[in-house]
């Protein structure tokens, strides 16, 4: 018995209804679940305090590994480089062209220092270094995510981190070879096998083993966003993902089924990934929505999929392609697609989205993959505020001042005064001594 066709909503940009309704389309209940809040709480605060030992029962109750030290929980190098060499050619060589692109694109983001004269001699600056230490939770067991693996340890090695440690859990002890195998590509320096926020709080607080790191980056489940927010502070974090999302824009041109192929490839994350279409034709809209019912069958994930488009997803008709850009942009989308004639002439109307992909043949899915932009993008309409992960991310800047004499009376004037009006002397008086003090003395 054949399937029911998808029930995709539809909606239009001239119905009075319609900010109403895309509002309601796109919000995302932003709130924590309290018990899962409480069991990361708990469960860092026990890390913090106990350290190693409790990471063992952590990860004998979640994980279900037997193991007597956290030593035993980390894999060595020569297994990472044994992993890479153990790869089919195919396989190899992908992942080796993956991560030669995104280290090219990345390289580009390196900020140096800089530093200016003005016109009193004084000399102003920024110093850029990279952090010192970072962490990077990758996904588990029988999931299967080199490229997350890549998009967050080959940055922070651009921008020059001294040390990547990676943490990924292995439930009842099965490894992923391509994720291990990524990690010795991308430089990882460090590898533990445990998950779960107990693997943010060893990242944030250290452990007999496990040393602290200033940074924490990379996806996770529900228990790991709920440690990242608790950590951060302690250490720095990436963002707090949401769901996966896209908006493609289309004129009609691109084939039908490229479309929905490509609504598909973010419903099919999970149930609450967003696909959204928006088109000048309801003709085409009609032909994409045809494509996915007569796809979907083809779909390993084809429950997850109709749950996802059935629930959030949409098609939206509008009038014109500018009135497309102004919906995306209120909409912020993680993904964008252009799929339309000249799409860079359109670029610059687009004020907020994750990534912006051009034309016909930019599909998505080549950005998760291979491209080079970072893949790690902001979701929720935060793409309004937040950028992609990149280098920008592990450098840290740091501010140099070196004041002139002759500086130092004009701006200690200045700061005088308005130190004064804030009604702190010290920071008056602090200003006026280096302008008050005999012509040779400092």
């Amino acid at each position: 018995m054949a399937e029911r066709p998808l029930q995709i909503r539809r909606l239009s940009a001239v119905d009075s209804a319609f900010s109403a309704q895309l509002r309601e389309l796109t919000f995302i209940e932003a709130s924590q679940d309290s018990e899962i809040d409480r069991v990361a709480a708990g469960i860092i605060d026990d890390v913090r305090l106990r350290g190693d030992t409790a990471l063992l029962e952590y990860s004998t109750r979640f994980d279900r590994l037997s193991v007597t030290s956290i030593s035993e929980l980390e894999i060595t190098r020569e297994t990472l480089n044994q992993a890479l060499a153990d790869l089919d050619a195919q396989t190899r060589e992908a992942l080796e062209t993956a991560a030669s692109r995104i280290e090219l694109f990345h390289q580009r983001q390196k900020a140096v220092s800089w530093q200016f004269m003005d016109d009193d001699g004084s000399t102003l600056g920024q110093q850029i270094q990279a952090l010192d230490r970072v962490g990077i939770y990758v996904p588990g067991g029988k999931a299967s995510y080199p490229s997350s693996v890549l998009m967050n340890a080959m940055p922070a090695k651009v921008a020059g981190v001294s040390e990547v440690i990676m943490v990924v859990p292995t439930p009842d002890g099965e490894r992923n070879a391509l994720v291990l195998a990524a990690a010795a590509l991308a430089g990882v320096d460090r590898v533990f096998t445990i998950g779960g926020a107990q693997a943010i709080a060893a990242l944030a607080y250290g452990t007999e083993t496990i040393p602290a790191v200033d940074k924490i980056v990379g996806p996770g489940n529900a228990y790991v966003a709920a440690a990242k927010r608790r950590v951060f502070g302690t250490v720095g974090i990436d963002m707090i993902a949401g769901p996966s999302e896209i908006l493609v824009v289309a004129d009609g041109t691109t084939p039908a089924d490229w479309v929905a192929m490509d609504l598909f490839s973010q419903a099919e994350h999970d149930e609450m990934a967003q696909s959204i279409l928006i088109s000048t034709s309801a003709t085409y809209l009609d032909q994409v929505e045809s494509s996915m019912n007569r796809l979907l069958d083809s779909m390993s994930r084809r429950a997850v999929i109709r749950a996802s488009v059935e629930n959030r997803g949409a098609f939206i008709l509008v009038d014109s392609i500018s009135q497309a850009c102004d919906i995306a942009n209120a909409i912020a989308p993680e993904h964008l697609e252009l799929s339309i004639k000249d799409a860079e002439s359109w670029v610059g109307r687009i004020r907020h989205a994750g990534a912006i992909f051009c034309g016909s043949h930019s599909s998505e899915s080549l950005g998760d993959y291979c491209a080079g932009p970072n893949h790690v993008l902001p979701t929720a309409r935060t793409a309004r505020f937040s950028s992609p992960l990149g280098v920008y991310d592990f450098q840290k800047r740091t501010s140099v001042i070196s004041v002139s004499a002759r500086g130092a009376a004009s701006l200690g004037r200045v700061a005088s005064i308005l130190a004064r009006g804030e009604g702190l002397d010290a920071h008056a008086r602090s200003a006026e001594l280096r302008y008050e003090a005999p012509a040779g003395k400092s």
